[in-house]
């Protein structure tokens, strides 16, 4: 499925994300998928503070190279009363191979809303 919106986050892999088989590392791709589901998160609720509680089916489908464009786009799954849950799909286009593009990962991402003081806190309506 090629995701039709904007990314949350878009950007180029660069050698310093590289593991020892100079592919991206996976941890790379895995913080940028919890920023991109926190941005979904403060978009869909208006709300600032955030933590992250669990990521849940990360399917790693292909490698990520050097110079990829790597695309994460987000979609809100479900809000319960304090957390919220958010799909991240990630795709890269190759470098040197414009207009191929692929999915390359994928996670559920599970966010709580929290106050000043980082205690649990109930999602509020999204402000206008």
């Amino acid at each position: 499925m090629r995701m039709n919106s904007d990314p949350a986050i878009r950007i180029t892999m660069l050698p310093r994300d590289t593991n020892s088989q100079g592919t991206i590392f996976g941890g790379v791709i895995l913080s940028y998928i919890d920023m991109a589901g926190a941005i979904a998160a403060h978009r869909h609720t208006g709300m600032d503070r955030f933590v992250t509680v669990a990521m849940r089916e990360v399917i790693f489908h292909a490698p990520v190279f050097v110079g990829d464009l790597v695309s994460f786009y987000s979609e809100t799954l479900k809000i319960g009363t304090t957390s919220i849950t958010v799909r991240v799909v990630v795709e890269a286009e190759r470098y040197g191979q414009p207009g191929e593009v692929k999915r390359v990962t994928e996670a559920e991402v599970i966010y709580v809303a929290v106050d000043a003081k980082g205690k649990k806190t109930q999602i509020s309506a999204k402000k206008s």
